[in-house]
């Protein structure tokens, strides 16, 4: 079976996006995809959209991490506090897309939200993403994420994603078919089968209401 592209956009800021990482590993085994990692601003996705994160609502927040406790369990993997919330993500997503192989970049996109969301190591510090990479052998991080192209690497990265549609993440794209959140899997899987109940004429249907009230 020919292996699927599987597009994951996600920020480390995002406590959904790490455990849809943990899922997605067995997940893409399962069904023969190939995982392209896709570091994402969130914060642009939302200045974009004239949004406000979760972790800007002081009730959504404290909701979201009992969620993600719950969602955590159910994973069996760690959960802690962040060292602060919300936080500057630059410096990972910066470093993610440093040049490296592919396998070196999943494991590096592995510790760092181990060391986000499990170590409780403060991400928003270069220093400390810094030294993350090291563990994950990718060398004088703290040096070559702060290169201009790198810097524009991730703004490019962050404007195809809104280009495709991205509003959120995690955001999962297949075939050019938009999965978001850590709650979507069933419905990706149905897709992959190709059972989705979702039709080009649903899609039509539902695009085509007009808007009756404004706020």
């Amino acid at each position: 079976m020919a292996e699927r592209v599987l597009r994951f956009h996600f920020d480390y800021i995002s406590p959904y996006s790490y455990l849809a990482w943990h899922r997605l590993q067995r997940f893409a085994s399962e069904h023969a995809l190939r995982v392209e990692v896709k570091p994402t601003l969130f914060a642009a996705l939302l200045n974009h959209l004239g949004h406000k994160g979760p972790g800007e609502i002081p009730p959504k927040q404290r909701y979201m991490f009992k969620d993600c406790l719950r969602g955590a369990a159910l994973l069996n993997v760690p959960f802690e506090p962040p060292a602060t919330h919300p936080f500057n993500p630059l410096a990972a997503l910066r470093a993610t897309l440093l040049d490296m192989d592919e396998a070196t970049r999943q494991r590096l996109v592995t510790h760092l939200y181990t060391a986000t969301w499990a170590r409780s190591l403060d991400v928003g510090s270069p220093e400390v993403v810094a030294g993350v990479c090291a563990e994950a052998g990718v060398p004088d991080a703290l040096q070559r994420i702060a290169d201009p192209a790198v810097k524009a690497r991730l703004r490019e990265a962050t404007e195809e994603a809104i280009a495709l549609g991205v509003f959120g993440v995690p955001t999962m794209i297949v075939d050019g078919e938009l999965f978001w959140g850590t709650d979507s899997f069933g419905h990706l899987e149905r897709y992959l089968a190709g059972d989705d109940p979702v039709g080009p004429d649903d899609v039509e249907r539902w695009a085509s209401i007009e808007s009756s009230a404004e706020r």
